[in-house]
């Protein structure tokens, strides 16, 4: 699959889980695609919190895998 369409469906996947992120003070920023990784900055509240890695696995990593044809993880740089 095109790399910028797989791009553009991150992007729309990550502007629908936003909402949810911020009503806890918290943000993800999308840095890139390369090689089946989606590279994503997590912001605000999300920083230092001690559910970073179940937001980052079970929350944004799950909906991409199963949305988004291509993606094989997230890493949060």
């Amino acid at each position: 699959m095109n790399s910028s369409l797989i791009e553009k469906q991150v992007i729309e996947v990550l502007n629908r889980v936003r909402p949810y992120l911020q009503r806890d003070g918290g943000d993800v920023k999308y840095m890139k695609y390369e090689d089946g990784i989606v590279y994503v900055e997590m912001l605000g509240a999300c920083v230092g919190c001690s559910a970073l890695d179940s937001t980052l696995k079970d929350g944004i990593e799950a909906i991409l895998l199963e949305e988004v044809p291509g993606i094989i993880g997230v890493e949060n740089v």
